[in-house]
């Protein structure tokens, strides 16, 4: 059974920051690749970024540039830094795997309606 430790999010204000972070048990895989989604009220899931145990990562086109995913594998630790965040990144961010490996070892996002939570989330709210 995965268990997850969600943490970071709150309330800034316009072009301010955020770091999420998750600690990860009981999962692994060399086919999914851990990550976050969001998904903000009345919206469906949006997968947000995801990064392959090799440091490899995948960001939504809405925060390229913007987010920054890493890991710490000796702490099984994802972390998202959010910069320049907007109103529109107002979300529930739930970390979970939320991306796949194709053929040509390309991470794809997993569809939004395939996107599970493991945990509660952490709520991101952006306001001025």
């Amino acid at each position: 059974q995965v268990q997850v430790v969600e943490s970071g999010g709150g309330s800034v204000q316009p072009g301010g920051s955020l770091n999420l972070s998750c600690e990860v048990s009981g999962f692994s895989s060399e086919y999914y690749a851990i990550g976050w989604f969001r998904q903000a009220p009345g919206s469906e899931r949006e997968a947000v970024s995801c990064i392959s145990s090799e440091g490899r990562a995948y960001y939504a086109d809405s925060v390229k540039g913007r987010f920054a995913i890493s890991r710490d594998n000796a702490k099984n630790t994802v972390f998202l830094q959010m910069n320049s965040l907007q109103p529109e990144d107002t979300a529930v961010y739930y970390c979970a795997k939320v991306c796949w490996h194709d053929y040509v070892d390309i991470l794809r996002p997993i569809s939004p309606g395939e996107l599970n939570a493991w945990g509660q989330g952490t709520l991101v709210t952006i306001s001025s």
